[in-house]
């Protein structure tokens, strides 16, 4: 996934030069006549090199190339999840694109957020809805039946390609994926997090894949009929949740998606669950954002405590995505949700801090009103039973 990336140290290897060398190429291409040629050359590479699970090469050259050449990291990313998330295959039918798809859920709770199997009746409700609103028209489609955490999810670029054959195969078959709980690891418990349903989608070359890419289609009504009605197919998998629909998409399109909305919805989340569990108004809440470096920023945290001069009992990640760095404006867009969220004072401070944790239990460390890096800690009849820090 496109993300941030710290460069390696690690030697390149042939293969990786190689990927480097063609990622350059195809960014400085001057004509599509070129470009077909550098992608090409780069479909073949990295096919080899996903097939033969060698995922390291396709690091490194990624790291090199966010450090040295912009685009070309962009070109290479964008060819290596298209790899991993599509494919063209062949069927009685003649030629199909197949598309392995995401449907994010931004949820939280007081206790614990599911990740489990989906009954069967919840499978054929959400598929309908995705065929009425989501995609386009004559779009075949396949749900797995589990509710993934993102701890869940397959890892890297070959598993997820892995993962993706797999749901193919049961597309072409006409059947649902069945996942196996027993192959999938712990969960790790957050009070806000992100539940995602996976599936895959086959059409012919030259065919809308989403309702949106039809000439009446529209992706913000789309999402709006999609909240509407599939909403409450969730209600019983998610008892005890608040939860919010994303808009479903390409797999790795819909991730980032989900990581960037999952950043305010957190700080929503955390007011809700104070007011909830400490009976406190958005109001009565005082929170703190501030900047953590290691060699550079690498996150935004955010405190929360009573306004009347209680301890921080609270505290929220809010990681840099993407391209951001210290230029972004990410306190004030931090500022901006807090405010909507209702919360009675709002610090934004920018002294730069240290990205440190707990030497005990390893969680975050937050700056609270006074400029001190403190342990955030619920008052201790509230902390039975439920997670101990928002994602």
């Amino acid at each position: 996934m496109k993300r941030r990336r710290i460069h390696s140290q690690h030697r390149m290897s042939r293969d990786a030069e190689r990927l480097v060398w063609l990622a350059q190429g195809l960014a400085e291409s001057g004509s599509r006549v070129e470009d077909a040629y550098w992608e090409g050359e780069l479909q073949q590479h990295l096919g080899r090199l996903l097939e033969s699970g060698q995922e390291e090469a396709i690091n490194l050259a990624l790291d090199r190339l966010h450090e040295t050449n912009g685009r070309g990291y962009d070109e290479l990313a964008d060819l290596v999840e298209s790899i991993a998330e599509a494919d063209l295959i062949t069927t009685s039918e003649g030629p199909r694109h197949c598309l392995l798809i995401a449907l994010p859920v931004l949820a939280w709770s007081r206790y614990s957020i599911p990740a489990r199997r989906l009954p069967d009746e919840v499978v054929t409700a959400l598929s309908n809805h995705l065929g009425a609103h989501v995609l386009a028209a004559d779009v075949r489609l396949t749900l797995a039946d589990f509710l993934y955490s993102p701890d869940q999810l397959p890892y890297g670029y070959a598993q997820t390609r892995r993962y993706a054959e797999r749901l193919w195969q049961a597309l072409r078959e006409g059947r649902a994926y069945h996942e196996d709980p027993a192959r999938l690891p712990e969960v790790v418990p957050y009070i806000s997090d992100v539940r995602y349903i996976l599936g895959a989608v086959m059409v012919p070359p030259a065919h809308p894949v989403f309702r949106w890419n039809e000439a009446d289609g529209n992706r913000d009504q789309a999402l709006v009929q999609w909240r509407a009605q599939a909403a409450p197919n969730l209600q019983s998998v998610l008892t005890g949740c608040g939860f919010e629909l994303q808009l479903p998409d390409a797999y790795f399109a819909a991730w980032r998606r989900a990581d960037r909305e999952g950043r305010p919805y957190s700080l929503r989340a955390a007011v809700a669950y104070l007011q909830a569990m400490l009976d406190l108004k958005p109001g009565q809440l005082r929170a703190v954002a501030a900047p953590f470096y290691d060699r550079r920023l690498e996150e935004w945290r955010v405190s929360f405590a009573p306004r009347d001069g209680g301890e921080v009992v609270h505290g929220v990640v809010w990681p840099l995505l993407g391209a951001e760095d210290e230029t972004t404006d990410s306190g004030g867009e931090i500022e901006q949700v807090l405010r909507a969220a209702g919360v009675g004072e709002v610090v934004v401070l920018e002294q730069r801090f240290p990205l440190e944790y707990c030497e005990d239990c390893g969680a975050p460390l937050y700056a609270n009103a006074e400029g001190e890096v403190v342990h955030a800690e619920m008052p201790e009849q509230d902390t039975q039973a439920v997670p101990t820090h928002l994602h």
